[in-house]
């Protein structure tokens, strides 16, 4: 039985995979607007019905990643040392999860190119964006134990996603010149100076 539902869990992952890929070709080749469900379908060979068992729009298609890499950096952030300062973890974390993104920077190239021509997509990105921020600050404000009223924990998360936004988007407009991880940690570092210390007691004279 449990041979079974792998196999049949490794068939729906291909095949969401192959509705992502003929997808992300159709939008690149005749603009996102004018791509339809219907032709996704068929160049996927489903039925368009079978299209909305995997995803809810043709929005959802292009940012299909994004619940997979916070999962990862979640993943990432429960296996540092729990008595890590909260920032030096983070940087850990996503420097980690930056190296799953090089080995797919074809396709995040792409995806970006139809964000960017497309406001739907964008604004579905932000809202993605912004449950990224409250599911990491409520990691975050755990491993801290932060008080309910204490703002840290969101700041913290929004501005780590800020790093890895503009590590991201300035690695795919350099063509890669610098390996995305090192860009990661720089911009941790940079704005570290203030943060990295946030989680451990103050010290006392």
């Amino acid at each position: 039985m449990q041979e079974t539902t792998g196999l049949r869990e490794r068939k729906k992952l291909a095949r969401r995979r192959r509705i992502e890929d003929v997808a992300i070709e159709l939008f690149e080749q005749q603009g996102f607007e004018a791509t339809t469900i219907e032709q996704i379908a068929a160049a996927a060979d489903i039925a368009p019905r079978t299209f909305f068992s995997y995803f809810d729009t043709k929005d959802d298609v292009v940012l299909a990643d994004y619940a997979d890499r916070l999962g990862r950096i979640l993943d990432e952030l429960d296996q540092r040392p729990p008595d890590e300062p909260v920032w030096r973890a983070l940087r850990g974390s996503f420097a980690s999860v930056a190296s799953d993104y090089v080995t797919e920077a074809d396709r995040l190239a792409q995806r970006f190119r139809i964000m960017a021509a497309t406001p739907s997509v964008q604004a579905r990105s932000l809202q993605l964006q912004a449950g990224w921020e409250r599911a990491l600050a409520a990691h975050l404000a755990v491993r801290m134990a932060a008080d309910p009223s204490d703002p840290t924990p969101q700041l913290v998360a929004a501005t780590a996603l800020a790093v890895m936004r503009a590590s991201l988007q300035h690695w795919l407009a350099v063509h890669r010149a610098t390996e995305l991880p090192t860009l990661v940690q720089a911009g941790f570092d940079r704005l570290g100076t203030g943060l990295a210390t946030i989680g451990r007691e103050p010290d006392r004279a």
